[in-house]
């Protein structure tokens, strides 16, 4: 028998493909120095307690908890990038439990704030910031705390549920222990006959084979693993869902879905006229479904038939350079500025490319106020991680923008706006690689691509906020849901979104189990409305030029100092109205047109 592939540990990764973390501290022993230096300024925050209706020591307080909280930050961002790294070593992992029971510790300590600031007789704030120029700066943000009043409690509850937060957030970190470092997978037979070991990581890959023995085979081996821990991942969801419920309830809001909307000023139509815009363009989705079961030269489509390239393509291993450039000319219209900013990412260590043993599976954007931005990757070689690439650099470049230009406080970006900028390189990228494509084979691979983001990020993403929005609706009414509950929900809306033509295999199921973003309180959507305000910036860079580049770097620029849907209309996307959900959907089946057109 051949030997099996392994993963490489970290150590066998060039250090030129792994982030520069030592750049915020060389050793946990200088973590250690500024942890106690944290907790010593953070002690302190108490005294200014009883003392926040006086301008001076208002400013004074909000003053020093930007210190407090750029240190945490800092202490917080390098523990979990660490721990990132490689999920099974312990050092690492003791660092993360400390900052994150220790940030528990901060928030009660200053849990007085908001509830006495709220205690204020009623415009006092307002005349304090007159009185005080340097309490400008804190205007907004001072403001939105006042118009959150009718669900701040007393200072008293504030402390309590401040200390028990890291509690409230186990289900999400159980889930991420068991997914991350104790789940191990069979090995499964690759194309070339291999016996390979598989993960998180290359099942990515496996998915998109050609061979559909190798794509079906890693699909049921990957739920089947899921499906044996189905009593844990169903009590860590719904644990983590009666958390946000008991939140939203405790805090004197309608549901959990209010509760983490009203916050950002976003309305809950919003949320629901996005899931009901997906729901009546379905058709789209559909008919992509049956083309693709056509094209596949199919007797039945099966949910692990959904991944796989219609069309054949020699683009099936792409260096890391060459992704890079790939980036660069697709991102072009951004103007030099911003392409400087990339370049220096990727020089100065921003990024942590290939998968090792233990490595956190998925990609992400990370980093601090104190810190450059951090981009952890699973590079493997595909155009998908090329795209991944593209999009976390967009959170990346996102961030730096804001923090070069705004103070701490509103430096980083509402979830909103998160998935905008990010979405918009990859819109720049695939629009760029199809419009200057001149191998038909390839341009109509790329136009595949393009149809799969849009039903992977729009279409997908929007089921999954239907699911949360079921799941929350049921347990709020007092519903409970078993493991065959959540895999009955879940199997519906893939037969609906899907549609009559779909095989919805029994695998599919238990999808629901390896979601990490459900641990975030309906955080899913945002990725559909962000495709769609990407879509109309990348429409408005490549018809109007430079005007609309400025546009769209003042609202890379604008952070946190605004609420999200009025950063996003100055720029001239309103994602208050359907319409740029709509014009993604036009989007989707112009692609469908050319696809078969060129066919």
């Amino acid at each position: 028998m051949s030997e099996v592939k392994k993963l490489k540990t970290r150590d066998e990764i060039d250090s030129k493909y792994k982030w520069n973390v030592s750049k915020m501290y060389e050793s946990s022993v200088q973590w250690d120095a500024d942890f106690e230096i944290l907790k010593v300024k953070a002690s302190n925050m108490k005294r200014f307690s009883g003392k926040l209706g006086n301008a001076e020591d208002l400013l004074c307080f909000l003053e020093s908890n930007v210190e407090v909280q750029r240190l945490l930050e800092k202490l917080l961002v390098y523990a979990h990038l660490r721990s990132d790294e490689d999920t099974a070593k312990a050092e690492f992992q003791v660092l993360k439990n400390k900052a994150d029971t220790y940030a528990a510790q901060v928030s009660s300590i200053i849990a007085f704030f908001i509830p006495e600031l709220l205690s204020l007789p009623e415009g006092a704030v307002e005349e304090e910031i007159l009185k005080l120029p340097e309490l400008k700066v804190y205007e907004f943000y001072l403001k939105d705390i006042l118009s959150q009043k009718p669900h701040t409690l007393s200072s008293e509850v504030e402390e309590i549920l401040a200390s028990v937060s890291d509690c409230l957030n186990a289900p999400g970190n159980i889930f991420g222990m068991l997914t991350n470092a104790d789940m191990v997978f069979p090995n499964i037979i690759d194309e070339e006959g291999k016996e390979v070991e598989l993960t998180t990581g290359n099942y990515s890959t496996f998915i998109k084979s050609k061979d559909r023995r190798v794509r079906k085979d890693a699909f049921e081996t990957l739920f089947k693993t899921y499906k044996g821990y189905k009593n844990t991942l169903t009590t860590s969801l719904t644990s983590s869902i009666k958390s946000f419920i008991f939140n939203a309830k405790t805090r004197n809001y309608n549901s959990a879905l209010e509760s983490s909307l009203k916050p950002n000023n976003i309305p809950v139509d919003v949320y629901h006229n996005v899931v009901d815009t997906i729901n009546k363009n379905l058709p789209s989705l559909h008919k992509y479904v049956s083309l693709k079961k056509k094209l596949l030269g199919l007797d039945e489509i099966h949910m692990y038939d959904l991944y796989v390239p219609i069309i054949d393509t020699v683009e099936d291993h792409i260096e890391i350079d060459d992704a890079i450039k790939m980036i660069l000319d697709g991102i072009k219209p951004l103007g030099e500025e911003y392409l400087n900013i990339l370049k220096k990412g990727i020089s100065e260590g921003w990024v942590d490319i290939f998968e090792n043993k233990g490595k956190r599976s998925g990609a992400y954007s990370s980093g601090c106020y104190d810190s450059m931005p951090y981009v952890l990757l699973n590079y493997n070689y595909q155009y998908n991680d090329v795209s991944t690439f593209a999009h976390e650099m967009g959170h990346s470049i996102h961030s730096y923008y804001s923090k070069k230009n705004q103070p701490y406080i509103y430096s980083n970006y509402e979830l909103f706006c998160a998935e905008v900028a990010s979405t918009t390189n990859e819109c720049l990228l695939i629009n760029y690689l199809i419009e200057n494509e001149s191998d038909k084979k390839k341009r109509l691979f790329l136009i595949n691509q393009q149809l799969e983001g849009i039903r992977a990020t729009v279409f997908r993403q929007c089921m999954f906020a239907e699911f949360e929005k079921i799941t929350h609706e049921s347990l709020e009414k007092g519903k409970p849901l078993s493991p065959d509950d959540l895999c009955e929900i879940y199997h519906e809306l893939n037969v609906k979104y899907f549609g009559p033509e779909m095989v919805v295999d029994e695998g599919i199921d238990m999808e629901w189990s390896r979601i990490p973003h459900f641990y975030r309180d309906f955080y899913v959507y945002q990725y559909t409305t962000g495709f769609a305000a990407a879509n109309s910036f990348s429409k408005m860079i490549a018809y109007e030029g430079e005007s609309a580049v400025e546009k769209y770097k003042e609202f890379l620029k604008s952070g946190g100092s605004d609420y999200p849907l009025n950063i996003l209309k100055k720029a001239g996307v309103d994602m208050s109205t359907p319409k740029p959900i709509e014009d993604t959907i036009k989007r989707f089946d112009e692609l469908l047109e050319m696809l078969e057109k060129e066919i």
